[in-house]
Parts: C-alpha cells; structure tokens; sequence
C-alpha cells in the first residue's frame, strides 16, 4: 500500500511572489498593448501576458480567490471585446472609408501617442483574449 502522507508544499513563496508578479505583469500587458499599434506586440500578445498573471495568481492561492479580483468574469469579456473590435472595424465606414481602415484622432496622448481605431481594435482582441483564455483554464481547473 502506498502512504497516505504526503508532504504539503508550503505556498508562503509563492504566494509572496505572486503578490508581486501580478501587478507587474498586467503592467507588462498593457505595455505590450499600447505599442502594439507601432511596434510588434498589441492585444493578442498583451491578452496572453496579462492571462499568465492570472493563472499564476489562481495557482498560488485558487481559481476562485482569483475570480474575485474580476468586477465580471471572464466569459462577459469575449462579447465586450468582440463588439469594441467590430465597431472599431467598422467606425471607418461612417466617413466613407473602406471597413478596417485607420482613423487617427488629431491630437495624441502625452503616453499612448497616437489614438485610432487601430488601438480601439486591440483593445477588443485583448478583452477577447483574456476572456477566452481565462474562461477555459478555469473551466478545466474547476473541473478536476
């Protein structure tokens, strides 16, 4: 027969790393996000990112210690980011622009820079991202 005792791994370290990482990564994410439109990076990269800090956090304390830290869970924010992505793709057509063409504000913002509706799209494809990642991780952890 096997022993029953099995040692428990005290979670104190990564918990505490936790409480640190979290913050900074949604950081990282949002970073990646707002460059994205310049650079490479954008929602689909800073979605993913910003889904690791989750997961992490749901693995040093627990999927619904985690799922407290969202005002909505994360399956309301797949139609939120697919509706600001559509709108955004289709904002164009109002000025008789060709669907998914960018449209740019005049002025910037001092930190994002530019402001379009290339930024606005991102933004949908970030929210879909975290929905759809988060909403399947924590379906499979609930689950086993």
């Amino acid at each position: 027969m096997k022993s029953q005792n099995k040692k428990q791994l005290d979670p104190t370290i990564l918990r505490t790393a936790t409480n640190y990482l979290l913050p900074l990564l949604i950081l990282f994410s949002l970073f990646v996000l707002l460059r994205g439109h310049y650079l490479s990076g954008g929602g689909f990269v800073g979605g993913l990112i910003a889904s690791i800090a989750f997961v992490l956090h749901s693995f040093a304390y627990s999927t619904k210690h985690t799922l407290h830290l969202f005002s909505l869970e994360p399956l309301k924010l797949i139609p939120i980011g697919l509706c600001l992505s559509i709108c955004s793709a289709l904002f164009p057509m109002l000025y008789g622009e060709p669907i998914m063409t960018g449209i740019w504000f005049a002025d910037s913002v001092a930190v994002i820079g530019g402001v379009g509706t290339a930024l606005f799209f991102d933004i949908g494809v970030y929210l879909v991202v975290i929905g759809v990642v988060l909403t399947i991780l924590f379906t499979i952890a609930e689950n086993v």
